[in-house]
């Protein structure tokens, strides 16, 4: 027994044998073999050790570039929320309404330089929607009836009927300024869409003008490029009338004197542009209603209601009466009326002159080091800056500043525009050269002359950093400077026109009847309006780098 062979579970295979199963051909393709020489262990391992490196850094990427996204917007919002501030107590969606409104009415936000009054109107609309909805950020607010709680606008005969306001007297003062903002930016908008309709079938607005139908016989070609014309039966309003968005400012409780007041104003600059003059005065007459509402008790007779004139005795007069006043003087140059306006703009003028100095401080008696102001740098960046404190509500007393010496010599440069017109009306029905037509010209030269001189010498001492007061005597010089050199050039060309008509020539005074003198008069006058003409060209140019 111990001599027989034990049995091997290994197989006993003759010397180099060759398997079968290498002899057959190969199942899966050609590179099989190799394939399976090629992918050993220690590759497979390796592999698998790359892909999940390159996943893993193929997720890093995605997510830095996500973060990198939401940061950049981050970034962006809170740009524009110091740009654009909103109240604090508004709901992510609607700030961000907001913001976007604001950023495309400004003119550089598209390449093109053209404002998208649709778009904006849209987000106004949107954003106004939002916040008269008690379950989203009209929180305590009670909206009128669809029938009732309708008001008649006092005094706005052609414009009838118009929702009345809301109660906001229990929001917070950051809700209604921002509330405030949103109504007037709906105006706006509202006011260049006046004259636009909006296609339903396509959802787009175009200006009323290319539109086809029964209203518009003869619609103007649309541009080249431009999609195909609306049909009036797919059309409507682009946007609600602007006098929805005003008379709720009027008629809301909880605005402050000086926010109804600037809505007043504006809804009658926008009706004199309608060329409803009679309904635009009546709305001047409200805004000095308003302004005249807020002043003390014991202010009377402070305007004569009937002409607006500011009383020479007043012993308290507010900004928002001298605006109010300006403006409707301003109406009555623009109507066709400055004997009416005159004597409002001087009674302006000689109540801004009444007014105090302000009180200067005194500088500060050292510099903060660059600790404390890269510390500074660091907080406004770091921390969002708080909303801004509300503005003055236009019932104090202003104070003689920059400012107020630019507004009037803008007033002394509407005197000047009014007296210069006068005289013109004045030739008309007598010669250019009665005494009395030169005398008012003169004067209203040496009103222009006066103002730009005020509004230049204020301007070239202002802080740089004053933007809005700087903005403000700027519109002032320039306008001024204009009135100038038109007046000149006006005077100029009478000269010329009445030399040529009559044949007065210089050379045809030189007898023995005129004096010496004379002539040498004569030829003075002539070459005066020329010297003027180039003095004015030259300041003019000097100007320029100013402004």
């Amino acid at each position: 027994l111990l001599l027989l062979p034990k049995s091997s579970p290994r197989p006993e295979l003759p010397y180099l044998y060759t398997s079968s199963r290498l002899t057959q051909p190969p199942s899966y393709g050609p590179f099989q073999s190799q394939l399976s020489r090629f992918l050993t262990t220690e590759r497979k391992q390796h592999l698998k050790q790359e892909t999940k490196q390159f996943l893993k850094y193929l997720f890093y990427v995605h997510v830095g570039l996500v973060s990198l996204g939401l940061l950049v917007a981050l970034v962006s919002v809170e740009v524009y929320e110091r740009r654009y501030q909103t109240p604090p107590e508004w709901t992510f969606r609607s700030r961000n309404i907001f913001r976007a409104a604001r950023k495309i009415e400004e003119p550089d936000y598209s390449a093109s330089g053209i404002v998208e009054w649709p778009d904006i109107d849209n987000n106004y609309a949107s954003l106004l929607s939002r916040l008269e909805d008690p379950d989203v950020d009209g929180k305590d607010l009670e909206l009128p009836a669809n029938d009732q709680d309708r008001v008649w606008v006092f005094g706005l005969r052609r414009l009838g009927f118009t929702r009345k306001g809301l109660d906001i007297s229990m929001k917070s003062e950051e809700w209604r300024r921002g509330y405030y903002a949103a109504l007037m930016g709906a105006a706006r908008a509202a006011e260049h869409l006046d004259q636009w309709v909006f296609d339903r079938s396509r959802g787009m607005s175009c200006p009323k003008e290319y539109m086809i139908g029964p209203s518009n016989p003869r619609p103007k070609p649309v541009p080249y490029g431009a999609s195909n014309p609306p049909l009036e039966e797919n059309c409507e309003p682009a946007s609600e009338p602007p006098q929805t968005f005003y008379t709720k400012i009027l008629t809301s409780t909880g605005f402050t004197s000086g926010q109804r007041l600037d809505a007043a104003l504006a809804y009658g600059d926008y009706l004199d542009w309608k060329g409803l003059h009679e309904s635009a005065e009546e709305m001047y007459d409200w805004g000095l209603e308003i302004a005249m509402g807020a002043l003390p008790l014991e202010a009377n007779h402070t305007v004569d209601t009937q002409t607006g004139i500011i009383s020479s005795d007043a012993t308290y007069v507010s900004n928002n009466l001298l605006k109010a006043a300006n403006a409707l003087a301003v109406h009555h140059a623009q109507t066709g009326r400055p004997s009416t306006a005159l004597p409002i703009f001087l009674s302006v003028l000689r109540a801004r002159r009444q007014l105090s100095l302000p009180h200067v401080p005194a500088p500060p008696g050292e510099e903060h080091s660059r600790v404390q102001q890269f510390l500074s740098f660091a907080k406004w960046v770091l921390i969002s800056p708080s909303y801004p404190p509300p503005p003055p509500t236009g019932d104090e007393t202003p104070i003689r500043n920059p400012k107020a010496i630019c507004e009037e010599a803008a007033i002394m440069a509407h005197v000047g525009e009014i007296l210069f017109a006068s005289s013109q009306d004045r030739t008309q029905h007598s010669s250019a050269h009665d005494p009395k037509t030169l005398q008012q010209q003169q004067s209203g030269l040496s009103w222009t002359r006066d103002a730009v001189d005020i509004s230049e010498s204020t301007l070239s001492t202002m802080n740089l950093n004053d933007i809005d007061e700087r903005q403000t005597c700027a519109e002032c010089l320039r306008s001024g400077m204009e009135n100038w050199l038109a007046m000149v050039r006006k005077i100029l060309k009478e000269e010329q026109t009445i030399t040529a008509t009559t044949g007065q020539k210089i050379a045809t005074r030189r007898s023995w009847f005129w004096s010496g003198q004379d002539v040498e008069n004569a030829e003075v006058n002539e070459g005066k309006w020329d010297h003027e003409l180039q003095f004015v060209n030259e300041r003019l140019s000097h100007v320029q780098e100013l402004l």
